[in-house]
């Protein structure tokens, strides 16, 4: 468990506090481009750890992202003009560029300096395959963008999924921590007679119950979660947590699959589900072979999800129509005849019910942790160190200016036992960041 304080900083991201800090060191996902879908088009209310943005696409294509409050009189920048490679506040069109200075004061007199005077928070941003990234730190000169395969070969909204989350990130983050509960949460009703033998959904299904092995790497942390396969051998699944917010699912082939997952905080009580990869036309990931893997992996054409119209709401942008207040439409009918373990329909509806349930900041003092929950203790304390590291001797984490550390992918394999799991994962790593694809798309 921790601390009341040790919860508070690890959960709290708005300005001034220590995750938030932490945070703003990072490049973030923050729009999908086609959510500024033209030039000169309607802007969007963006909340982005805990500050409300106004981002807009200009003239000239570019995507400005500044503070919702005109500097004036405070009045939204939602309901400005997007015109002329800049936001005018209807109010007394007053007119802010991309860097958000002020180029134009029509209320003021023609003699008037005032605008050179005034500037409006606003954030550097990039875009790059469909994800327009935001940089809200404190650098003049922002650090590079990760080197996230995914987001270097994927494009198109049906390869990035964004999920809404009303609670705290790293709930949302734990979850993914946590890979044994696939096999309970999301299979629980899956029986292991009706499994193909040899196949990773055999193993998997055989023994719930896995062994962990936890890494700390250059990147954030690794982990195995073990299982006897043969009498020879282990099934290890693989996943990755990418600081501050990434997460690599286990599903299919070891090395095969290119897709990431991020836990992007809106607020302290809202997060973004973010889901990017390459996916097959029947929405599996790739590197996924059907009947061998233990899990499918959601992706942006999930088809156990409906979505609900986006509204201009701070909140209302991908949302489902499985939420807290219908009991996510739960089928206890399903439930009780063991068509489904939990009666809830898709994996990521089943993990909302549950993080959510647990409040929208949950309160760590009062859990009990078990063995198989290393993994989320050590990413917690490290999470921790980094933003105290920067708080007091201003140690900015080494992700930040190596992008290529995010060069990692997940999966599933079946290993002699003799063998040693993380020397078989660098060994696969070593292998395909040698391939064109990423070799080429590094450096874009």
């Amino acid at each position: 468990m921790l601390s009341t304080s040790d919860n508070q900083e690890l959960t709290r991201v708005g300005p001034g506090t220590l995750m938030g800090n932490l945070m703003r060191e990072y490049w973030m996902p923050a729009i999908r481009s086609d959510e500024l879908p033209a030039p000169d088009c309607p802007p969007l209310r963006v909340r982005l750890l805990g500050e409300d943005l106004i981002g807009y696409r200009a003239t000239s294509g570019a995507v400005g992202l500044m503070q919702n409050s005109c500097p004036h009189r405070g009045a939204s920048m939602f309901f400005g003009r997007n015109e002329e490679e800049g936001l005018r506040c209807v109010y007394h069109g007053w007119k802010f560029d991309l860097t958000g200075a002020c180029v134009d004061m029509p209320s003021e007199p023609a003699e008037s300096n005032f605008k050179n005077k005034v500037r409006a928070r606003a954030y550097p941003t990039q875009e790059r395959k469909g994800i327009i990234w935001a940089y809200m730190g404190p650098r003049e000169m922002p650090p590079p963008l990760p080197d996230i395969e995914a987001n270097l070969l994927c494009e198109g909204p049906h390869q990035i999924s964004i999920l809404h989350r009303p609670c705290n990130w790293m709930q949302g983050l734990e979850g993914e921590m946590d890979t044994v509960h696939a096999a309970l949460l999301h299979f629980g009703a899956v029986k292991f007679e009706d499994t193909k033998p040899g196949t990773f959904a055999h193993y998997h299904y055989r023994q719930r119950d896995a062994k962990f092995v936890t890494v700390e790497t250059d990147f954030g942390m690794a982990n195995g979660a073990y299982r006897p396969a043969e009498a020879d051998s282990y099934y290890w699944r693989v996943t990755q947590i990418l600081f501050p917010f990434y997460h690599m699912l286990p599903g299919g082939e070891l090395g095969e699959g290119i897709r990431i997952g991020a836990y992007v905080p809106v607020d302290d009580y809202n997060h973004f589900q973010w889901e990017i990869g390459v996916f097959k036309p029947n929405g599996d990931p790739m590197g996924a072979r059907d009947g061998t893997r233990a899990a499918p992996v959601t992706g942006g054409q999930s088809r156990d999800t409906v979505w609900v119209p986006n509204t201009t709401d701070w909140l209302g942008r991908f949302n489902i129509d499985q939420q807290m207040w219908n009991d996510y439409m739960i089928d206890r009918e399903a439930q009780k005849n063991w068509v489904s373990f939990t009666g809830i329909r898709g994996i990521r509806q089943q993990d909302m019910a549950m993080t959510e349930s647990m409040g929208l900041v949950m309160d760590r003092t009062r859990e009990h942790l078990g063995t198989t929950d290393a993994f989320i203790i050590r990413v917690r304390r490290k999470l921790l160190a980094n933003a105290r590291a920067l708080r007091d001797q201003g140690v900015v984490p080494y992700q930040v200016d190596h992008p290529e550390v995010y060069r990692q992918r997940s999966g599933e394999a079946v290993l002699p036992r003799e063998q040693d799991w993380w020397d078989a994962y660098i060994a696969m790593r070593e292998r395909f960041n040698k391939e064109p694809a990423l070799a080429v798309t590094a450096t874009a």
